[in-house]
């Protein structure tokens, strides 16, 4: 849900990336933060394990310019992917008001992928949303490797509603900004 903060005359909405471990939500933000100018970011917050994991969230304040007269930004989070940390998934989705659902594109990860749709409508449902009505964007992510599902399987597993869908490889940036404008473009949607 947008917060609107009158003294500073700003709107901000919450945009999660989310999906399983090590999926690529991590690298997508690190990309982002990367190739912004320095006037329309913010600090990269990354709490992770020894592992490299990100364990709480990443924030990525991404200012848009002005809405209604109202300077807006997005505030950018990534969930942990791994399940024993479903409690603090469920924490940073609260209040978001768009979803970018990145998938491991390997054949390998299909199981979790799947799991982690479901966890997400889940997640979502106890937030009293659901997920048609949530702007989502879903991002095939790892294309460059060779043990990939084709696209067209990954559509029919996770995205049987037709949303948006971007394939990528986070890693090289591929794909990233297209799928972050495309889940911008539908919560200004929504939004308005």
């Amino acid at each position: 849900m947008a917060t609107i903060n009158y003294a500073l005359k700003e709107i901000s909405y919450k945009i999660v990336y989310y999906g399983c471990g090590m999926c690529g939500k991590t690298t997508n933000l690190q990309v982002i933060h990367s190739i912004l100018p320095d006037t329309a970011k913010g600090n990269l917050v990354s709490l992770a394990t020894q592992q490299d994991r990100t364990l709480f969230f990443d924030f990525l304040p991404v200012d848009l310019g002005t809405v209604n007269g109202l300077k807006a930004r997005f505030q950018v989070y990534t969930t942990p992917g791994q399940s024993f940390y479903s409690a603090t998934r469920k924490i940073v989705l609260r209040g978001a008001d768009g979803v970018v659902f990145v998938a491991d594109s390997q054949w390998d990860r299909m199981r979790e992928n799947l799991a982690s749709w479901q966890s997400l409508a889940t997640d979502l449902a106890e937030h009293g949303m659901a997920i048609a009505d949530m702007p989502t964007v879903i991002q095939y992510n790892k294309r460059d490797l060779p043990n990939t599902a084709p696209v067209d399987y990954l559509e029919k597993l996770l995205n049987p509603d037709g949303r948006q869908s971007f394939s990528s490889i986070a890693s090289s940036g591929e794909g990233v900004v297209n799928t972050l404008k495309a889940i911008s473009k539908g919560v200004l949607i929504r939004a308005t």
